[in-house]
């Protein structure tokens, strides 16, 4: 959510970025508005003005009190006793402006910054870096549902039949190894001073509504029926919650968070959600990590949080590459965002394992996050990047991994969370 002075102020340039975000259907929302605005303070300036009314009429009645005017005196009382009633009607309208104002507010998208490209969609994202060698063996390499099936370390069907499309049972080695990614990331955020947390899994929809879009909510959150709770399509979503209408001190800051957590989405409108595999699934465990920042500090994060993602890929041995999302193909709340991809051998391209985002002080706005540096509040600066995201790492390790006999060896690193080297095929 953006100031409203700026509206007030140039709403040309809060146009104009609607317009670089091939929004134009929004552009309404800002005329509108811009007039509910000036309707509002409008209103607020007739009711100060009948409550000074009142207060000059208070001093006038006082002094007829004392000048024993008993005529004058009620006509003043007279007079006072009406005004209540007609500030009364006026708060009911500023009021309802204010909500109408707060609603069509959540609708406009956050001011992009500078640097995010333009482009309509995904396939106008930039690419800024690689990293890793992506490899293409001379053996072929097997489609991960393909493997682990005939290594019966994984059950599709049988989870068609319990929960639907989009789920899965994982089974011996292949659970061990989706247990041993989300401890070595949880350990390796903790390393880099990250406090860990383990959130709640369901928020209230106030919540929901401070961190993020109207569009995002529709594709992606479960509504639990007849209570005021979803579930989190991921654990930034009640870790950034947990500030709402805080006051943070300047000297506690950045406020370094790691959290791990099952993630459910509804995936409305995905690709191949109707096949078996782990791509696009309903339900998915993740380790994520979250910073609350001075404003001046944002970008500095997100470029600390970029590097922490390349080396804990680099000790992960899978090639990645970095996309800058371009304005077309960034959510309303977001302000700059890149995707980060792991290397598919058997594709012979990319795909997407986790994403970085600034969202400044979009959700701050929302959820009353502020900042105290012992003068003034300001509101913070949020940002969000995935640690770890299993079973897309999990995709990533079985076709990177994979040798010419279908094994998959195991990424050195975790070894001590594993306790094996090596997943045989038909163990």
């Amino acid at each position: 959510m953006i100031d409203i002075k700026l509206i007030r102020e140039n709403s040309d340039l809060v146009k104009e970025n609607i317009k670089k975000r091939f929004q134009s259907d929004k552009l309404i929302l800002v005329d509108k508005v811009k007039a509910l605005d000036e309707n509002w303070r409008k209103q607020k300036f007739q009711a100060d003005k009948l409550r000074a009314k009142r207060n000059n009429i208070s001093k006038e009645i006082a002094k007829a009190k004392k000048l024993k005017n008993k005529k004058l005196e009620a006509e003043l009382i007279k007079k006072a006793k009406e005004i209540p009633n007609k500030i009364k009607k006026i708060q009911e309208k500023i009021v309802g402006l204010k909500e109408q104002i707060k609603e069509i507010m959540y609708k406009i998208p956050s001011m992009m910054h500078e640097s995010v490209p333009i482009g309509k969609n995904e396939s106008e994202n930039v690419e800024i870096k690689r990293i890793g060698i992506p490899k293409i063996p001379e053996y072929k390499i097997l489609n991960h549902i393909e493997l682990i099936e005939k290594s019966n370390l994984a059950d599709f069907e049988l989870a068609r039949k319990t929960s639907g499309k989009g789920f899965y049972y994982l089974k011996g080695k292949l659970a061990i190894l989706h247990s041993a990614i989300l401890a070595f990331a949880r350990d390796y955020m903790i390393k880099q001073k990250f406090q860990y947390y383990i959130p709640p899994f369901m928020i209230r929809s106030e919540v929901v509504k401070g961190v993020m879009s109207f569009e995002e909510v529709n594709n992606m959150m479960y509504k639990i029926q007849d209570e005021d709770l979803y579930l989190i399509g991921t654990s930034e979503h009640s870790m950034v919650g947990m500030f709402k209408d805080k006051i943070l001190q300047k000297r506690n800051l950045p406020q370094k968070l790691t959290s791990y957590s099952p993630c459910f989405r509804k995936e409305v409108g995905a690709h191949g959600i109707e096949e078996k595999g782990f791509f696009r699934v309903h339900q998915f465990e993740k380790q994520e990590m979250i910073v609350i920042c001075e404003p001046i500090n944002s970008y500095k994060w997100y470029n600390k949080m970029l590097q922490y993602i390349i080396e804990i890929f680099k000790t992960l041995e899978i090639p990645i590459r970095v996309l800058e999302c371009c304005s077309g193909d960034l959510a309303d709340l977001k302000t700059k965002s890149c995707d980060i991809e792991a290397w598919s051998p058997r594709q012979k391209k990319y795909f997407e394992v986790g994403s970085l985002t600034n969202m400044e002080d979009a959700q701050a706005r929302r959820l009353n996050i502020k900042i105290n540096n012992g003068k003034q509040n300001y509101f913070a600066h949020t940002l969000n990047n995935t640690v770890l995201a299993s079973p897309r790492t999990l995709i990533a390790i079985i076709e990177n991994q994979q040798q010419k006999d279908g094994s998959i060896k195991i990424p050195k690193i975790l070894w001590k969370y594993t306790g094996f080297k090596k997943i045989n095929i038909h163990e």
